[in-house]
């Protein structure tokens, strides 16, 4: 299956494609600056500047200020050297350097101020005198400034609060705009390609009539063919829906909007179909494009199931996707792509042609697609001259794309925490268990009861599992704590497998409540250790009943599942169906039970195993089993 991008890089943000409409630069409401805040940044802007005059001004005003007579007896004794007169201000430079500043009578001249002080004019000849006259500017400058500062700073405050209440205004209008992020197709660092997409070799082929159309619709128009203009990819969580769609783009080079089905939905009505319409016109004015809806399923379920009324906000966006879809030209070259793990609780009219016409299941990956996206995983990992990625493929059936990402990225976290340059096998190995079950709890230590019920509990599931024949075969054992389990038996089938039987479903049931029968035969008490145990024994007989038709007693019948205001069955229907998984969940627990009465020396060996060692691989385990007189399972490969 498609296996997620590698992350080696930090994600960063979407940029809008050059051939896209160009938008407004306002935030989402919501998400803009608010007015307190705003008035408080002009507040700390004015102090700040203040501040800054002040500092100037101080710096401006060094010069010390004498007084008249000072300076006449300073004159009189020569150590005067230089007297600039700028009005009626004088700068004084003395023989030494110093620097002073005095003020004159303005109706009076230098000389008959000084001399009113006694200096002679012999003793002023003795300094150089300057007289600078005060342009126009700098008078009327000097005379208005304190005057118009002031105002001109309270006019520049009032027009930055009123455009942060305009912003704040746009941002109100904006509330109906998409919210689509668009990854260029020049960004070569968000750029996905098939090549990085592993297994799921039939939905890229159903894939690549897409890319060809974006590529060349002229070849498709002018033999009077159209492409789906819906694509809707189903399957589990993880197995790499987006992961395909962003691929699709890639290919192609054409603008990928996404956007996620919540996003459209608010709480006024009509704001998700204005989005809609709104990201509909961007993608037909970048043209070709492709429009991706993740999780459609948040604003594409049924109608008319009453929930909502007529004026739901969740119908009237399907409401305009509906539209919006079946409104395209042939020649606008823009495809919906759309994912979801729920296809059962779509409305009809997105299925119906026209709309998503097309559907591409993805199932999770089978043992050889798992091995090449632990490949493409491990391109940025040094890995250890041990690894073997097919063994590590054949012990994860049923892992999605996502969580072979997640066992790989683990296995590199495990090493780096050692102190250590490269991956081993070992680390892939713990990776496998830490992603299934959670880490361990090295801390949770057992008393000895608690050990050796846990050693039996675990030793009873895996004995019935080995002597069943349409059991799992058992992988590895351990009574070390684990996520919420004090203990765990790992079984894992050899070959992946496509289809269940009723004979394998009955084995493992009984399997499963073998730990259960082994407290309850052993210690002639049953613990809280198996309660998971019971939910998922319970859940599958329920399901054979159900869903599969295995029932001896109702038959071939596919009961619907009841909810609230659907009751697609009577109560005593229901009544039949509850007395039906009981009657599975005893028979297998008497299996169980015979198992264990007839193999107890086995069921001692292995749990005595256990309290010593803790864990038991494969081999240890098989030994066990040889030493008790039981054949342990192999592959059909192996036996012929």
């Amino acid at each position: 299956m498609p296996s997620l991008p590698p992350k080696g890089s930090k994600k960063k943000p979407a940029i809008k494609s050059s051939k896209g409409p160009k938008r407004p630069k306002w935030s989402p409401l919501g998400k803009g600056p608010s007015f307190a805040s705003s008035l408080l940044t002009t507040v700390i802007t004015f102090l700040l500047l203040m501040s800054l005059y002040s500092l100037v001004t101080d710096l401006t005003k060094k010069n010390e200020i004498v007084p008249l007579s000072t300076v006449a007896a300073d004159m009189s004794a020569g150590k005067i050297s230089t007297i600039t007169v700028k009005g009626d201000s004088l700068d004084l430079e003395y023989a030494d350097g110093t620097l002073k500043t005095s003020r004159k009578d303005p109706s009076a001249g230098l000389p008959e101020t000084l001399a009113t002080y006694g200096v002679t004019p012999e003793e002023l000849s003795k300094a150089s005198i300057t007289i600078k006259g005060q342009s126009a500017l700098e008078f009327w400058f000097l005379t208005l400034a304190p005057i118009l500062l002031p105002l001109l700073f309270i006019g520049f405050l009032f027009w930055f609060l009123s455009r942060q209440v305009k912003g704040a205004g746009m941002q109100a209008l904006s509330f109906g705009q998409s919210k689509a992020r668009v990854i260029d197709p020049a960004d070569v660092s968000q750029r996905v390609t098939f090549a990085d997409v592993a297994g799921a070799r039939e939905a890229k082929e159903e894939l690549l009539e897409i890319v060809d159309f974006l590529k060349n619709p002229k070849k498709f128009l002018d033999i009077g063919a159209r492409i789906p203009k819906g694509i809707l990819l189903m399957g589990a969580p993880g197995t790499g829906k987006t992961l395909l769609a962003r691929a699709v783009a890639g290919e192609a080079g054409v603008p990928f909007f996404t956007i996620s089905g919540s996003e459209f939905v608010e709480m006024f009505v009509g704001v998700g179909a204005s989005r809609v319409r709104d990201l509909f016109q961007m993608a037909k004015k970048a043209a070709p494009a492709i429009i991706f809806v993740d999780e459609i399923d948040a604003v594409g379920r049924a109608r008319g199931t009453g929930m909502g009324g007529g004026n739901d906000e969740r119908e009237q966006t399907l409401n305009q996707i509906l539209v919006e879809m079946d409104g395209f030209e042939p020649n606008e070259k823009v495809v919906v792509m759309a994912a979801t793990n729920r296809p059962d609780v779509l409305d009809p009219a997105l299925l119906r042609p026209g709309r998503f016409d097309r559907r591409v299941t993805i199932d999770l990956p089978d043992r050889r697609d798992r091995e090449e996206i632990l490949k493409i995983h491990a391109r940025k990992k040094p890995l250890g001259p041990d690894v073997q990625l097919s063994v590590i493929a054949e012990r994860t059936p049923g892992f999605s794309g996502a969580e072979l990402y997640s066992l790989m990225n683990e296995g590199a976290i495990l090493a780096a925490r050692e102190d250590r340059k490269e991956v081993t096998q070992y680390d892939l190995i713990r990776s496998i268990e830490k992603v299934m079950l959670g880490p361990e709890r090295k801390s949770h230590l057992l008393g000895k009861r608690e050990k050796e019920l846990t050693a039996y509990h675990e030793a009873g599931h895996a004995l019935v599992s080995s002597v069943l024949e349409h059991a799992d075969p058992v992988h590895k054992i351990s009574i070390i704590s684990r996520g919420h389990a004090a203990g765990y038996t790992l079984k894992l089938p050899f070959d992946d497998k496509k289809m269940q039987s009723k004979k394998q479903f009955l084995d493992d049931i009984a399997a499963t409540l073998g730990g259960y029968v082994a407290e309850e035969t052993l210690f002639d008490d049953v613990t809280t250790g198996p309660s998971n145990d019971l939910q998922v024994i319970t859940a599958l007989a329920r399901d054979m009943v159900v869903r599969y038709g295995m029932s001896d007693k109702l038959g071939p019948i596919a009961f619907g599942e009841r909810e609230l205001g659907h009751e697609p069955y009577s109560e005593k229907v229901a009544a039949e169906i509850d007395a039906e998984v009981s009657r599975i969940i005893d028979e297998a627990k008497k299996r169980a039970e015979q198992v264990l009465e007839d193999y107890r020396g086995a069921l001692d060996a292995i749990a005595k195993e256990l309290m010593e060692k803790e864990t038991l691989e494969r081999e240890e385990f098989e030994k066990v089993l040889i030493a008790s007189g039981i054949t342990p399972k192999k592959k059909e490969e192996d036996e012929n």
